[in-house]
């Protein structure tokens, strides 16, 4: 089965039955069908997957006789846990203009998650997981044939910081290289890196200029609704940047998704989203300053490379020498693990975010 087999619209149904006259085999996600019932009606289905489709009771009757599988809408969800897609910031932040972040799809979506993730429900659990494996295969096809580059990095760095100012110079230059930034797509470090792919495309006073406007609201902290609706008014004042990802997860329900990402790739399961985000970064991982999230993901990154679990050890590269051999010592630990071994050719420690393209190109297989 590949993503050929997929249908994702209603544009996409029309195309493959004009084509060829069957559903046969096909997987048709989250798409609304209520007005596509003759076509049901008629067309051999067998084989066929229907996730959360909206079905007349006539065609679901008649494609369950041809022996596809239907598995329906789930009523009262925050979320659709057979989406097709990945989200977009104007998704999870539908009505922020008007309404308190506490009222939007992701704070939603978070609500459920606390008020299920301990219950023991099974349901709930497998709802959990189906969403989680249908925004995974929707980001491997946003991904496929891009060159990733991982930008981690703490959560805690505020707007307004040279630290915010140099994540985000690095965004840029890595966009502006022909790479694809993904981050976790929290704030602090990994919302810098995505306004810089974001900027990218305009002039580099844009980048400059947007810096200043977010620093009027430097944290997500105390609101989440004030820092939120200052990124989307770069947004509008800077439409149509440039895509990067973000790859939040629920599990940090503290920790809003920031507007600068193009797709977003949210999770349910944090150690899904942890490993989904360093395994496709195939160009390599950047690790800014950060804390205890930070230090876990250099070495969640460095074992796969270490034991070639993966394949071939892919780029690390720890900014600020300081913070990664006298504030969090790091960086020994890492060289020690990496002597004799093909990976120590792939890891690298520089002072700057300035240094980091050079790296990455050195350290390139």
């Amino acid at each position: 089965m590949t993503h050929e087999r997929e249908i994702h619209s209603p544009a996409e149904f029309d195309a493959v039955l004009a084509a060829h006259g069957s559903l046969d085999g096909y997987r048709i996600q989250s798409v609304d069908l209520t007005d596509r019932t003759f076509a049901l009606l008629t067309a051999p289905t067998a084989g066929a997957v229907f996730l959360g489709c909206a079905l007349q009771p006539e065609a679901a009757a008649k494609v369950r006789a041809d022996g596809a599988l239907v598995f329906p809408p789930v009523p009262d969800l925050p979320f659709a846990p057979y989406r097709a897609r990945l989200y977009s910031p104007e998704e999870l932040y539908e009505g922020i203009a008007g309404r308190p972040y506490e009222e939007t799809p992701d704070a939603l979506a978070y609500g459920w998650f606390q008020r299920t993730k301990a219950d023991g429900d099974v349901f709930s659990s497998m709802l959990r997981a189906i969403h989680d494996d249908a925004v995974s295969d929707a980001l491997d096809e946003h991904l496929a044939g891009a060159r990733v580059v991982g930008v981690m990095g703490g959560h805690r760095m505020g707007r307004g910081t040279d630290a915010y100012a140099g994540a985000a110079r690095l965004g840029r230059s890595l966009t502006r290289a022909g790479l694809t930034v993904a981050t976790g797509g929290g704030p602090g470090a990994m919302e810098a890196a995505n306004l810089g792919a974001y900027t990218a495309p305009f002039d580099v006073g844009v980048l400059d200029e947007a810096l200043e406007l977010l620093a009027k609201a430097p944290s997500f902290l105390p609101s989440v609704t004030d820092w939120a609706r200052a990124a989307f008014g770069v947004r509008a004042r800077w439409p149509r940047g440039g895509d990067s990802v973000g790859i939040p997860t629920w599990f940090y329900g503290h920790e809003p998704p920031n507007a600068f990402a193009g797709h977003i790739a949210k999770y349910f399961a944090n150690a899904t989203r942890e490993d989904g985000l360093l395994a496709r970064s195939t160009a390599g991982v950047v690790f800014l300053p950060g804390a205890a999230g930070t230090v876990q993901e250099v070495f969640d990154n460095a074992t796969p490379n270490y034991y070639g679990s993966r394949g071939a050890p892919t780029p690390m590269v720890l900014v600020d020498r300081d913070h990664w051999t006298e504030r969090l010592p790091v960086w020994p630990l890492l060289c020690a693990l990496a002597e004799k071994r093909p990976m120590a050719a792939r890891i690298a420690l520089v002072d700057s975010v300035e240094e980091v393209p050079e790296a990455l190109a050195r350290l390139a297989p």
